[in-house]
């Protein structure tokens, strides 16, 4: 087991030197082979070890060497992000050497050449890895609730794992520790804390990889600062969202960021406008109530893309086969593009670029209802784009949006925010990012056995 996965690893290194060995190589043929490089040797090999510098730290930051785990539209999506990254640098580095504007042309056909064999590549590898490594068999232990809607999600992932045996950890320790012996890895879904650690400590012992959903409290504690004030460790968990100097710099970046989206995306925004009117003669934009940080409420700016009779009933989620939704409103939802408006309430400060996904005070009550702290979600400014939007779905159950967003409080930095803002332009043209709640559904709760164990 120990060599496979060796073996595995090697394959995926191999795969991503030759990744970045091509987008090196085909710059450095464009600036020597193109271009009539002004620099002697060494200054044409600071150039070429600049881009190339570049070109790692980027597809590392949006995700482009996690061949392994990543699906294969989220792969390309995130090279294709790096290359375009790239070729907007390279072409800056030769406008400067030069100290005026030269022809793009050598650029673009570099990055479409790259985008080529990158694909061609990394679909190869995919299917390498898929053909000479079997999905990873796991053992499912769990605890007061049977896990059906995690298993449903982990399922959907059957090329990364199998999952072979689900037992309930009541049947005792001595059938679950000989049990986990037989298989690559162990999941452990909401088990109390004590029978968990005993698991976890076991697992560890017999190097056993281990997979654990985390609890909140766990995520809090992941956030925490390592403090040596004794010989003992401490962590400190300061639960106070970001501090004031972050707030202040996140706010200039909000604001800078926002003019400059709302410049490149206003000519967008006029097509979209006027396609709406079109449609149905009815208005453009489309204001609700939303929360932000503290509990505060503001009115969020959208694209209408549905009905104007959608609410006669009452607030509700669009579920997946709505049919409130307008024609153009579906394209709309799609590609998330009824959201460009959301820019003016950055501008105005009631939200961020990245942040937790605003939510209606009604739903937000009935969630709260059942996660006392879904509130936790409160301590930063809501977002156009966060962790939740990126790592999850419009109908990601409430429970998981609230760790995920809490994984980002507790997480934030500035370069997160600019790589989720990065990996936003991935989640694009994932269909099922976008995709409702359950026909019927009014929120995305699903029941109550998603929560109820989750601070035991």
């Amino acid at each position: 087991m120990y060599a496979k996965e060796q073996h595995k690893r090697i394959l995926n290194l191999l795969a991503n030197v030759i990744v970045w060995a091509v987008e090196v190589l085909a710059f450095a043929i464009v600036w020597y082979g193109a271009y009539d490089h002004p620099f002697y040797d060494r200054g044409n090999y600071a150039v070429v070890g600049v881009y190339a510098l570049f070109m790692f730290l980027f597809t590392k930051s949006v995700n482009g060497y996690s061949i392994s785990y990543l699906r294969l539209l989220d792969l390309i999506m995130s090279h294709a992000l790096a290359i375009g990254g790239g070729a907007v640098v390279g072409y800056l580095i030769t406008c400067m050497a030069w100290g005026e504007y030269v022809s793009a042309g050598p650029i673009l056909a570099m990055a479409g050449a790259q985008f080529g064999i990158i694909f061609f590549w990394v679909w190869l590898v995919r299917h390498m890895t898929l053909y000479f490594f079997a999905p990873r068999r796991i053992i499912v232990i769990y605890g007061n609730y049977p896990p059906e809607a995690f298993l449903k999600k982990i399922n959907t992932r059957q090329d990364k794992y199998e999952v072979c045996e689900v037992v309930s950890y009541k049947q005792g320790y001595e059938k679950i520790l000989t049990e986990v012996l037989d298989f690559e890895g162990a999941l452990l879904y909401d088990l109390p804390a004590e029978e968990r650690n005993t698991i976890m400590k076991y697992c560890y012992e017999h190097s056993i990889r281990t997979y654990v959903v985390p609890k909140i409290t766990d995520i809090i504690m992941k956030g925490s600062d390592a403090l040596y004030l004794v010989d003992t460790p401490l962590f400190l968990s300061r639960n106070i969202g970001l501090h004031v100097e972050q707030r202040f710099v996140k706010r200039f970046m909000d604001i800078v960021l926002s003019l400059i989206a709302l410049l490149i995306a206003s000519p967008f925004m006029l097509l979209i406008a006027l396609a709406i009117k079109l449609c149905d003669g009815g208005p453009v934009f489309y204001r609700q109530v939303r929360l932000t940080r503290g509990g505060k409420e503001f009115r969020i700016f959208k694209f209408r893309s549905m009905r104007l009779d959608a609410e006669k009933t009452g607030a509700q989620l669009a579920s997946k086969h709505d049919d409130r939704v307008t024609p153009v409103g579906r394209v709309l939802r799609n590609l998330h593009l009824d959201e460009l408006p959301q820019l003016f309430n950055v501008l105005a400060g009631d939200m961020s670029m990245v942040g937790p996904r605003p939510e209606r005070p009604e739903i937000f009550a009935k969630y709260e209802k059942s996660i006392p702290e879904f509130d936790f979600r409160l301590k930063v400014k809501a977002g156009i784009t966060g962790y939740a939007q990126v790592y999850g779905k419009y109908n990601t159950t409430p429970i998981d949006k609230l760790k995920l967003d809490l994984t980002y409080i507790q997480e934030f930095s500035y370069w997160l925010d600019l790589k989720l803002m990065l990996l936003t332009f991935r989640i694009v043209f994932r269909r099922e990012t976008s995709e409702g709640v359950e026909d019927g559904q009014t929120t995305a709760l699903l029941d109550d056995s998603e929560t109820k164990g989750d601070n035991s």
